[in-house]
């Protein structure tokens, strides 16, 4: 079981903590290049006349995101030469990654896009495949570096770095862009990940702590495929193989047995309901008669403060009260607040009520975020973090963002209130599961340190 806290005041102290708060830099440096491959971009594309076929095409950049799992097993487990043996496992690849973002962002700054479309395409693709790359490492670091109990709060600190860099690398860009230039907002951003690579040569490499049992494990799972023992590189490709990707997902299974089922279950469906709705909000909000202008002072100001108000919570309710408790807390309270979405969709539009519903929106995604971090990490083991966290994360928004595509022809059929009361609905198989894995006393805390 996760060790608690008895006391409130010694649970808001883990804000104190130098590791807890170094995360608040290395989530700067993660959600940095995320805009500037993206939204960012994209204005800057339709800026300098580029057509909206081609900024299409540019979206596809972001691809990289959400295919890191393939090469997290790299991350895991080959040592880059030099800095492997200067700064550890975690940081080197933290270190190559945020330099290559860096590098990447200064070259996109010295292109003019009109004229030179195909190498912008290339140098946006190596930042994404650099910063989706710089997340795996971060995230390995963020779950070796301290005991599942603060993993919350390694969290909250980490969405208030990135939602921070988010607000630079959007706002600050085009204030740069307007005054100045384009060129020199890029060259601005690529400064700014010196923040990162600060960060990272200041925190300390984590242990990696081995379990024999993993190296067991690994030697049947090779002699189960057939692996030989020569020194030939096709049988030290196939033994890394196996033991890189097969054995972090027999591992898994091994760890937790049947109950397996139900906790990959639960990541798929825990993010559900929120980013279900979240499809189909700011379209709601403009159909309420709200300007473009109410909707972003109050989703940017409320939305901003009430998620970090909200992730510091979860990460403060996890060191109180262990994981599984404010996992259940988060799935009701994301659930219910689409229910408020709900009786919005049958008033008057009014803008203090769309402040009230958005603060409690935010407020509970915080919360439950921050909570569903702390678990998804908890479930790794120490020898495979990067691998299994990867995995987790991927299963966690594939299923919901496959719901969220039909979020339109619901409201095209039945209107937003039918809607939101759907959106409140899908969240129930999520507090079942928590309930269940809560009942078994399965699938908490079950990463081996």
């Amino acid at each position: 079981m996760t060790k608690t806290v008895n006391s409130w005041r010694s649970a808001f102290s883990i804000y104190t903590q130098r590791r807890v708060l170094s995360m608040i830099f290395l989530g700067f440096s993660a959600g940095l290049p995320f805009s500037l491959v993206s939204t960012t971009l994209s204005a800057w594309l339709a800026d300098t006349q580029v057509s909206l076929s081609v900024i299409g095409y540019f979206s596809l950049v972001g691809a990289a995101y959400s295919i890191k799992v393939f090469w997290a097993p790299v991350v895991d487990r080959l040592p880059l030469p030099l800095f492997d043996r200067l700064l550890g496992k975690r940081r080197s690849w933290m270190l190559f990654a945020q330099l290559g973002v860096g590098i990447g962002l200064l070259g996109m700054s010295e292109l003019e896009p009109v004229n030179h479309l195909q190498e912008l395409a290339w140098l946006a693709t190596w930042v994404a495949f650099c910063s989706a790359t710089q997340d795996v490492a971060i995230d390995a670091y963020r779950i070796e570096a301290v005991a599942p109990q603060y993993q919350g709060a390694m969290a909250a600190t980490y969405v208030f770095g990135y939602r921070l860099s988010l607000l630079v690398a959007g706002a600050g860009v085009f204030y740069i862009a307007e005054y100045q230039s384009w060129h020199l907002a890029y060259e601005a951003m690529a400064a700014a990940m010196l923040v990162g690579v600060a960060a990272t040569l200041l925190v300390s490499e984590p242990e990696h702590a081995v379990d024999s049992r993993v190296r067991q494990l690994e030697e049947r799972i090779e002699t189960a495929l057939g692996v030989t023992q020569d020194s030939s590189c096709l049988a030290r490709l196939v033994a890394w193989f196996s033991d890189a990707v097969v054995s972090p997902f027999v591992e898994f299974f091994q760890r937790n047995g049947k109950a397996g089922v139900w906790i990959l279950a639960l990541i798929a469906v825990y993010k559900m309901s929120d980013i279900a709705m979240g499809v189909m909000a700011n379209p709601f909000y403009l159909e309420l008669g709200f300007s473009k202008k109410d909707i972003a002072d109050v989703s940017k100001i409320f939305g901003f403060f009430m998620t970090i108000i909200g992730t510091s919570l979860g990460g403060v309710l996890v060191v109180r009260f262990g994981i599984m408790r404010p996992l259940l807390l988060g799935a009701v309270i994301v659930a219910a607040t689409n229910l408020l979405f709900a009786a919005l969709a049958t008033v008057r539009p009014d803008i203090m009520l769309l402040a009230g519903v958005i603060s409690a929106d935010n407020l509970s995604g915080g919360i439950a975020s921050a909570a569903f971090i702390a678990y998804l990490s908890s479930l790794t083991n120490s020898a495979y973090t990067a691998t299994q966290y990867a995995l987790f994360s991927s299963l966690m928004t594939l299923p919901a963002k496959l719901i969220g595509g039909f979020s339109g022809d619901i409201v095209a059929d039945y209107g937003y209130y039918a809607f939101f009361t759907y959106s409140a609905v899908i969240g129930l198989p999520a507090l079942i599961l928590v309930m269940l894995l809560m009942r078994s006393g399965i699938g908490s805390d079950a990463r081996e340190r």
